[in-house]
C-alpha cells in the first residue's frame, strides 16, 4: 500500500471517529437525530422563551438602530452597526441558501422548509444572546490602536467560568472554542467555498471544456488575489466591502426568486399550503415526518449559525456603548438569512415544478433547474451569485480565524498578518484539491463550536435577561416594575 493511500485512510478513519462523535444521536422512527442539531434547536427555544421573544417584539427597534436612527459618535469600536450586521449575514448568506435548502427539500420533502422557518424565528433568540454578550466583554488589546476589537465566546466563556469559581476550566474551554472555529474558519468557511466556487465556473464555462479544467491551481491564485485585496485590509476593508456586497447580492439572488415566484403567482397558495401540510403531515411514515423536522431544523442550524457564536466575533466591533443594542441588531441575522432568503429559495423550488421525489436532482442543481424555468441563463447568474457568496463568506470566516488565532497566541499585528496569508494558501488548495474527507471533518469541528457556546450563554443567561430589561427601561420600551 502507497504512503498516499495510507494517509487518506488515516484521514477517513479520523474523519469517520469525529463524525460519529459530533452526528451521534438516538434514532427515532429509523431515523437518526443528531444530539448537535437537538441542542441548538434547543438553544433556540431556550433564549427565545427565557428572554420573551425580544427580536419580535422590539423588531421596529432594531430596524431603527440598523438604520443608525440612534447615533452614538463618541463610541469606540470599528464598525457601524449596520456594517457588523452586514459582515456577518456575508458569512452566513452563502452556498447553505442556495444548496442546503435544496438539500434540505430533497431529503426531507417540502415541509423541511417550514422546520427552517421555524428554527430561523427561534434562532434570533440565541443569535441576540450571543452577541449582546460578545459586545459585552469585547476587549481592546493593543494600547497602539485603540479602536481595534477582539470579542467571541472566548472571552463570555472565560468570563462564565470564573463567576462560578473555575478560571482553569474556563481557559481551556474558550481554547477549545477558538481552536474549532479556526478549523471551521479554514475548511467550511474557506476550501469548501473555493471549491464550490471553482466547480460552479468550470461548469459555467463549458464544464470540460473550460479553459479552468485542470488549472484549479490558477484559478485559486486569481480568487486569492481577489480575497487579499479585501481580507489584508482588516475589518475595516471587509466591512466595507460586506456593507456593499452583501445587500447587493442577497438582492439581486432574492429579486430573481420573487420573479420566479411572481411568475408562478397561481401555484403561490398550493405551494405554501404544500409545505405547511407535509411539515406535519405523516403519509409517507413517521419516517417521513421526522426526516422532514430533522433535514430542517439540521439545515437551518448551518443557514445561520445561530448558536454557533460565530456572529459574536465580528459584531463585536460595533461602535456603540450599549451591547444590547448590537444584540437586538444581531438578532436580525437569522430572519433576513432564514426567514427571508432560504424560504424565497423553498418557495422558487417548490411552486417551479422543479422538486420532483422521484428524479436524483439536488443541492444547487435543484435549485438551478427551478430558477432556469423562468430564467434559460439563469446557470451563469448562479455562477456569479456562488461566487460572490461565497467570496463574501471567506472574508468573513477570515476575522473569525483570525481573531481566534489572536486570543490563543497573542493578539498581535505579526499574528493577524501571517493568518491572513496562511488563510489565502488554503484558498488555493481549496481550488485545486478534492476536498473528501477534509471537508468532513471541517464541518464537524463547525458544528462543535456550539457545545462549549451554549454552555456559556446559559451560564450567564439570568445575567442577559437583566441586562435586556434594563435596556428596554432605559429606552422606554418597557415600564419599570415597582
Amino acid at each position: 500500500m502507497s504512503i498516499d493511500a495510507d494517509i487518506n485512510n488515516t484521514i477517513q478513519s479520523i474523519s469517520k471517529s469525529i463524525q460519529e462523535v459530533i452526528f451521534w444521536g438516538p434514532e427515532i422512527a429509523g431515523m437518526t437525530f443528531p444530539l448537535i442539531v437537538m441542542w441548538l434547536a434547543f438553544g433556540a427555544l431556550f433564549f427565545t422563551f427565557y428572554l420573551g421573544f425580544p427580536n419580535i417584539r422590539y423588531a421596529r427597534h432594531a430596524f431603527q438602530c440598523l438604520g443608525n436612527k440612534f447615533n452614538e459618535p463618541d463610541a469606540k469600536g470599528q464598525t457601524s452597526n449596520f456594517e457588523s450586521l452586514s459582515a456577518c449575514l456575508s458569512a452566513t448568506i452563502g452556498l447553505g441558501n442556495i444548496a442546503g435548502v435544496a438539500a434540505a427539500i430533497s431529503l426531507g420533502g417540502p415541509g423541511a422548509a417550514f422546520w427552517m422557518l421555524v428554527l430561523g424565528i427561534f434562532g434570533m433568540g440565541s443569535k441576540f444572546a450571543e452577541v449582546m454578550l460578545g459586545h459585552k466583554y469585547r476587549v481592546f488589546p493593543d494600547p497602539e490602536r485603540p479602536d481595534e476589537v477582539s470579542g467571541g465566546p472566548m472571552y463570555y466563556l472565560k468570563e462564565a467560568f470564573n463567576r462560578y469559581n473555575l478560571p482553569k476550566i474556563g481557559v481551556v474551554i474558550a481554547a477549545i472554542y477558538a481552536v474549532a472555529c479556526i478549523g471551521g474558519a479554514i475548511g467550511g468557511g474557506n476550501m469548501y467555498q473555493a471549491n464550490q466556487v471553482f466547480e460552479q465556473v468550470v461548469h459555467a464555462t463549458g464544464g470540460e471544456h473550460s479553459f479552468f479544467e485542470g488549472r484549479g491551481w490558477l484559478f485559486g491564485l486569481i480568487f486569492a488575489a481577489i480575497t487579499g485585496a479585501v481580507t489584508l485590509g482588516g475589518i475595516h476593508s471587509i466591512a466595507t466591502v460586506a456593507s456593499k456586497l452583501t445587500p447587493l447580492m442577497a438582492g439581486f439572488y432574492t429579486l430573481c426568486g420573487l420573479i420566479v415566484i411572481a411568475v408562478n403567482y397561481e401555484h403561490i397558495p398550493s405551494g405554501i399550503m404544500t409545505i405547511v401540510t407535509s411539515s406535519f403531515s405523516a403519509e409517507a411514515g413517521m419516517g417521513g415526518l421526522v426526516g422532514a423536522i430533522i433535514a430542517g431544523v439540521r439545515r437551518s442550524a448551518f443557514s445561520n449559525e445561530a448558536g454557533l457564536g460565530t456572529a459574536a466575533i465580528i459584531q463585536a466591533s460595533a461602535k456603540t456603548n450599549y451591547p444590547v443594542r448590537q444584540g437586538l441588531v444581531g438578532g436580525l441575522g437569522p430572519f433576513f438569512d432564514t426567514v427571508i432568503v432560504c424560504m424565497v429559495t423553498a418557495l422558487v423550488i417548490v411552486i417551479s415544478g422543479a422538486y420532483d421525489p422521484s428524479q436524483s436532482l439536488q443541492g444547487v442543481d435543484l435549485t438551478s433547474r427551478a430558477f432556469e424555468t423562468v430564467f434559460p441563463w439563469f446557470d451563469y447568474a448562479l455562477a456569479v451569485c456562488v461566487a460572490l457568496f461565497a467570496f463574501s463568506t471567506i472574508i468573513v470566516y477570515s476575522y473569525y480565524g483570525e481573531k481566534c488565532l489572536g486570543y490563543l497566541l497573542g493578539d498581535r499585528k505579526i499574528v493577524a498578518i501571517s493568518f491572513r496569508l496562511a488563510f489565502l494558501v488554503f484558498v488555493v488548495l481549496g481550488s485545486s484539491v478534492s476536498l473528501g474527507t477534509v471537508i468532513d471533518i471541517a464541518d464537524a469541528t463547525f458544528l462543535s463550536m456550539a457545545v462549549p457556546n451554549l454552555i456559556g450563554l446559559y451560564m450567564l443567561a439570568p445575567e442577559i435577561r437583566r441586562d435586556l430589561n434594563a435596556y428596554l427601561v432605559q429606552m422606554g420600551l418597557k415600564k419599570q416594575k415597582t
